[in-house]
């Protein structure tokens, strides 16, 4: 029998979650982490809090904070909802090539991701 080895180690994130997903869902998962985290920045950078945002927008400070932590998939009403009332809008275009990730042996040979 033909054995891949294994690595006491075990294998990275990357190499796990290429093999479960396809390019296309680790994409839109990256995209909705950026757009949660976009939102949660434009928040604290006014000053606003989950409630005040509850406020402004109608989305209940719950759903407001399971998006922030990324913990839901909200609709897409619900998004625009919260980005309008922080003055931001949702932009449609082409995405931007990715970095590819190259890895780069620690002192004591371990692998690390690092960006290109």
């Amino acid at each position: 029998m033909n054995r891949k080895p294994v690595s006491p180690v075990g294998r990275s994130w990357d190499e796990v979650e290429s093999e479960i997903f396809s390019p296309e869902e680790i994409a839109a998962s990256d995209l909705r982490v950026a757009l949660m985290i976009e939102i949660a920045n434009a928040r604290a950078k006014k000053g606003i809090s989950q409630k005040k945002l509850e406020i402004m927008s109608g989305v209940r400070q719950p759903i407001i904070a399971r998006m922030e932590k990324g913990s839901t998939s909200p609709q897409l009403d619900t998004v625009l909802k919260v980005l309008t009332s922080l003055g931001k809008t949702l932009y449609i275009g082409d995405l931007r090539p990715q970095k590819p990730r190259k890895r780069a042996r620690k002192p004591g040979g371990s692998k690390v991701l690092q960006s290109a």
